[in-house]
C-alpha cells in the first residue's frame, strides 16, 4: 500500500510525522493536552504502530535524504511547522484523533493542501478595465461568463442592495423640511458616499385614499430616497480597477406613487431632444425630472454631483457606473442619458441593470448608442418585468443581413412596420447587451418559482454567480452564500436546502435571521 502525498510533502521529509506521533493532542486546548500513552487502547496503539511502519517504508523509497535545491534542515522545519499549524480535529471535528491520522484521512489532507488556487474575486483589471466596462459591448466575456466580469456584476448588484437596505431602514420623509443626511452601509469600504438621490412623483393620490387608509404613512409620500452617488477613494482599489470609479446606485419600486408612475407607460418625447421620434415612458420621465418640495429632481442631483466629482478628480482615469434594479434599472438609463452631455469631456459611462423593464422606443435606444453609453442588461428569462411595458415590440422583427434578400421583408411591409413603430404609443424597445440567466437552471431554486422570486435582486445575484455559459448554465463551484436567498425566498428554495439551513441553525423565532455564515454545500458535491 502506498500513500501518494509526495505532491504535498517531499518523500525524504515524511519522518517529520514520527516525533509528533507520541504527542498528538486529541482535544482543542493547547494548555491542557491529552497525550496518547500506554494507557491508550491497544487497538489505537496497534493502529499507530502500523502507520509508523507504513510511513517508514514510504520514506525508504528515496535514499537521497534531501530535496534538490533545499537543505535537509530547512525542509524538515517547513514540514514540521506546516503540520504543527494544522489542527486536524478542528477541520474534521466529528473524527477522533486516531482517525485523523489514518491513511484515508492523510489522503484527504493531501487533497486539502494540494488544492489548486481558485480565481481570486479581486483580480487586477489593470489595462483591461475599459473592456470590462463595456467599450466592446462585453464581446467575448458573456458566454462563457468571464470570471472578472462575474465578480464586477455581482459587486455592482450589491451596491443596489445597499440602496434598498438604506431606504427600508428609514423610508419616511418629512413633508415640511429638507431631509437629513443618511448613512449608507456600503459593501465596499473602498467607496465613499458623496450624495443622496431623491425621486419625486408628479402625481398625487386622491384625498379619499387618506380617508380610507390613513395609516399608509410613507407609502403615499411623493418624494422618496432613491439611491446614492459614491466614489472610490482607496488607492489600492483604484490601482486594481485601473481607474477611479464613480458609482450611481438606484433601488426599485417601493411607494404607492412609484407604482402609479410605473403604470403611466405612454411614450412621450424627451424635452431635450431635437428628434421627435425619441421617446420614453411618461412615468419614468416623471420620476426622473420632477423636483420635490425640499429636494431637487433626480436629474438635477446627479448632474450636479457628477460635474463636481469630475472636476475634483480632473486629470485622473475616471469611469461612471450606473446600476439599478427594476425601477432603478429604468431610471439608470435616463440618468446615463442625462449625464452624458453634462460636461465637455464626460468619463466613459456604463449601465449594469438588473431586471429592468423597457424604458423607451427604438429612437431612444439609438440615442444612447449614438452617445456611446454602454448598457449590460442582466435578465432572468422567467422575470415578467423585463417583458413590459409594450404590446407591440419591434425587437423580434429586425432584419437579418445574413439572409438572402428574398427572405427579407418586402418594402411595403417595411413601410407599414416603420409607421407602426414611430406612431404606436406602446412600441417599446430594449437597450444594450443582454446577459440572460434562468431560474430553472439553479439547482437550489424550485423550477416553478413565483413571480416575486424571479424578480428578486438576491435571486439575480445568485443566478449570475452560478452562471457559466449557455451550455452549462450553473457552475458547481458557485461561491455566493444561500443564506440571504433563503431569507428572502424560503418558499421558492428546494426543501433539501431549507432543511440543510435548519441543520445549520439558520432559523430563529419562526423566521430566518441570517448572519455571516459560509455557503451551503453545492448539490454536485
Amino acid at each position: 500500500m502506498h500513500i501518494g502525498i509526495n505532491s504535498t510533502l517531499p518523500a525524504p521529509n515524511l519522518h517529520v510525522f514520527q516525533p509528533r506521533r507520541a504527542s498528538f493532542m486529541c482535544n482543542n486546548s493547547t494548555l491542557n493536552p491529552v497525550v496518547f500513552s500506554s494507557a491508550a487502547p491497544s487497538s489505537t496503539r496497534q493502529h499507530l504502530s502500523n502507520l509508523e511502519k507504513l510511513l517508514q517504508k514510504t520514506n525508504q523509497t528515496d535514499p537521497e535524504g534531501v530535496v534538490k535545491g533545499c537543505s535537509k534542515g530547512s525542509a524538515e522545519t517547513k514540514g514540521k511547522v506546516l503540520l504543527e499549524g494544522l489542527n486536524l480535529s478542528r477541520i474534521w471535528p466529528e473524527m477522533s484523533a486516531a482517525d485523523d491520522m489514518s491513511p484515508r484521512n492523510l489522503i484527504r489532507l493531501q487533497r486539502l493542501l494540494s488544492k489548486t488556487m481558485e480565481y481570486s474575486p479581486r483580480n487586477n483589471l489593470g489595462s483591461r478595465w475599459r473592456e470590462y466596462h463595456g467599450c466592446y459591448d462585453w464581446s467575448g466575456l458573456l458566454d462563457p461568463l468571464d470570471e472578472n466580469l462575474r465578480r464586477e456584476v455581482v459587486r455592482y448588484g450589491e451596491f443596489v442592495q445597499a440602496a434598498y437596505h438604506c431606504f427600508h431602514s428609514n423610508p419616511a420623509m418629512s413633508a415640511d423640511e429638507a431631509p437629513l443626511p443618511r448613512h449608507v452601509s456600503l459593501p465596499e469600504r473602498s467607496y465613499k458616499v458623496t450624495k443622496s438621490l431623491y425621486a419625486t412623483s408628479s402625481v398625487g393620490l386622491p384625498q379619499w385614499v387618506d380617508d380610507v387608509a390613513p395609516n399608509l404613512g410613507w407609502m403615499t409620500q411623493r418624494s422618496s430616497w432613491m439611491g446614492f452617488v459614491a466614489v472610490c477613494d482607496d488607492k489600492r482599489e483604484i490601482q486594481r480597477m485601473g481607474r477611479r470609479d464613480i458609482v450611481i446606485a438606484l433601488r426599485g419600486t417601493a411607494t404607492c406613487l412609484e407604482w402609479t408612475e410605473n403604470f403611466r407607460a405612454q411614450l412621450v418625447e424627451i424635452s431635450e431632444s431635437d428628434n421627435p421620434t425619441q421617446k420614453v415612458g411618461r412615468g419614468f420621465l416623471s420620476l426622473h425630472k420632477t423636483p420635490g418640495a425640499h429636494v431637487p429632481s433626480l436629474a438635477e442631483s446627479v448632474v450636479d454631483e457628477v460635474q463636481r466629482l469630475t472636476e475634483m478628480f480632473k486629470g485622473e482615469n475616471l469611469s461612471i457606473t450606473i446600476t439599478g434594479h427594476s425601477l432603478g434599472a429604468a431610471l439608470s438609463l435616463l440618468v446615463a442619458d442625462e449625464i452624458s452631455s453634462c460636461a465637455p469631456q464626460v468619463p466613459p459611462i456604463a449601465v449594469f441593470s438588473f431586471g429592468g423593464p423597457r424604458v423607451g422606443n427604438k429612437g431612444f435606444a439609438d440615442r444612447l448608442n449614438e452617445k456611446n453609453i454602454k448598457v449590460l442588461r442582466i435578465v432572468n428569462n422567467q422575470d415578467l418585468i423585463t417583458k413590459v411595458p409594450g404590446v407591440f415590440i419591434d425587437e423580434g422583427f429586425k432584419q437579418d443581413p445574413d439572409k438572402p434578400k428574398e427572405e427579407q421583408r418586402n418594402e411595403s411591409f417595411a413601410r407599414v412596420f416603420n409607421m407602426l413603430e414611430n406612431n404606436n404609443p406602446w412600441a417599446y424597445s430594449h437597450v444594450g447587451t443582454e446577459l440572460k440567466v434562468d431560474t430553472k437552471m439553479s439547482p437550489y431554486l424550485k423550477p416553478n418559482a413565483d413571480v416575486a422570486c424571479c424578480h428578486d435582486l438576491e435571486a439575480y445575484l445568485h443566478l449570475v454567480d452560478g452562471f457559466l455559459s449557455m451550455e452549462c448554465p450553473f457552475r458547481s463551484n458557485a461561491k455566493r452564500s444561500l443564506a440571504k436567498l433563503i431569507d428572502n425566498q424560503k418558499s421558492n428554495v428546494k426543501q433539501l436546502y431549507t432543511h440543510e439551513a435548519l441543520s445549520l441553525n439558520l432559523e430563529r423565532r419562526d423566521s430566518f435571521s441570517i448572519s455571516m455564515i459560509s455557503c451551503l454545500p453545492s448539490p454536485s458535491r
